[in-house]
């Protein structure tokens, strides 16, 4: 490897800064995946297909938005590198996206699904994708060394959460305090987009890239068939984005339906659904405090392995018995604890998997890597979303803006099955994919073999 700074241990206030730069993501990407359905559906009083059928078709958008950011990222010169100036340019396009949201009109059924359409993608698929994208490459570009990105990848998301628990936790109580109606809601939503704007700044401020390959300068323009071509072949891609993917529909499964179960299973929408979520969030976020020592115990992937089997366990203490509070409540300490360690080392495993793309095809693609696994991740959430509606819609559920509202039976178990089986589906998958996951075990060897090539000027 190259002798540069980017061998060097980071600072722990460069680690906290990086880490902010998700939280800011989180407060309102938070809120797109959680409450922002509720909201749709019993504020604005949009019909529970038309929000599915929004969040289904901007998936579409988001494919290509992820990509072409990709290769935007991988062109860009500028004072401040590739990723970094992205953090500071879509800052305040962001927070502007984030409150457009809640601003749906009320007027007919046809044009609120234009509305939710053009600000759900402007907001998700332009600003999100312009903002995360580039700052989940920039770890790449701010170290070499795979146990520094590892710490990274921990405080990342050892603070990420924090942005869905202040916006997930308290967004009920200020809509409420608003005034419960649609205004309350954008009220809210200016609080943090306002948090979202000083933190990303905050990022973008302390976080340098530091990483500089004479080789990759030398190399030129890779074209962008050829680029596609080595992520088609890199395998720990794959492996990577179903895990990232299948991360984002956990928190997209239990943060959508949860608001539902509090409010027509247990019949509370003031407290219940934030301290359900504050509870499971934060023990995954105290849990994720014992992720190093863990992963230079265990290894990266030996953790999040025996995560998820402990995440499927809580899962089925729920099975036990669904209706009751205390269960409920046991069950989300175990998935909490169980989901620490895939939350806290997902990154780290992307950084590794670029490694690995140079080492496999002698191209190095941090943003295209990155790219696809946002892709991923995204229309994974965006399905879930989608299903989860459709299932809704199939099983009756009555959308309304008017309060006391009785849902038909069908509609009550359907919230119950999706609570009960979609998370089950998820924690299999993940189960299946890091068994197969072997790059641990040959990383020390391709970064070696990378080192002797670099000194000789190749990739």
């Amino acid at each position: 490897m190259e002798n540069n700074k980017s061998n060097h241990k980071l600072s722990w206030g460069t680690r906290v800064a990086y880490g902010s730069g998700d939280v800011a993501c989180n407060v309102v990407f938070g809120m797109v995946t959680t409450v922002l359905t509720l909201f749709y559906t019993d504020y604005a009083g949009v019909s529970v297909a038309s929000v599915g059928l929004v969040m289904l078709i901007s998936r579409m958008f988001d494919g290509v938005s992820d990509v072409i950011m990709g290769f935007i990222v991988e062109k860009t010169h500028s004072k401040w590198g590739k990723s970094r100036p992205w953090i500071l340019w879509m800052s305040v396009p962001y927070a502007i996206s984030a409150v457009l949201l809640f601003t749906v009109p009320h007027t007919t059924e046809f044009l609120q699904f234009i509305y939710m359409l053009v600000t759900y993608n402007f907001c998700t698929t332009v600003c999100y994708t312009g903002i995360n994208l580039p700052y989940g490459s920039l770890s790449t570009m701010m170290t070499r060394l795979s146990e520094e990105r590892d710490m990274l990848s921990i405080v990342r998301m050892g603070m990420s959460p924090m942005g869905k628990i202040l916006a997930v936790s308290l967004t009920m109580p200020l809509v409420k305090l608003f005034g419960d109606d649609q205004m309350a809601w954008v009220k809210t939503m200016s609080i943090w987009a306002g948090l979202a704007l000083v933190l990303l700044v905050f990022c973008f401020v302390k976080c340098e890239e530091t990483v500089e390959i004479k080789a990759k300068e030398k190399q030129g323009k890779i074209p962008v068939r050829k680029s596609l071509g080595a992520l088609v072949v890199n395998q720990y891609f794959w492996a990577v984005l179903v895990l990232w993917m299948m991360q984002n529909v956990i928190f997209c499964v239990t943060g959508t339906i949860l608001p539902y179960y509090c409010k027509y299973i247990f019949h509370n929408t003031s407290w219940l659904y934030s301290a359900l979520y504050l509870m499971e969030t934060g023990i995954m976020i105290f849990s994720t405090i014992f992720c190093p020592v863990l992963v230079r115990k265990f290894g990266k992937r030996n953790i999040a392995l025996y995560g998820a089997v402990l995440a499927m366990a809580g899962q089925l203490l729920y099975f036990l018995n669904p209706t009751s509070l205390p269960w409920v409540v046991m069950s989300c300490v175990t998935r909490g604890v169980g989901l620490a360690p895939l939350n806290a080392v997902v990154f780290g495993l992307l950084g590794d998997v670029v490694e690995f793309g140079q080492w496999k095809t002698h191209i190095r693609q941090e943003s295209l890597i990155f790219a696809g696994g946002s892709l991923g991740a995204k229309v994974g959430s965006g399905i879930a979303t989608a299903i989860i509606t459709g299932l809704l819609s199939a099983a009756g559920y009555i959308s309304s803006s008017a309060n006391g509202i009785t849902q038909p039976d069908s509609a009550i178990r359907m919230i119950l099955n999706v609570y009960k089986f979609g998370p089950m589906v998820v924690w299999i998958i993940v189960i299946v994919v890091l068994s197969l996951y072997q790059l641990d075990k040959k990383y020390s060897s391709i970064v070696n073999e990378l080192a002797r090539r670099e000194a000789n000027g190749e990739l």
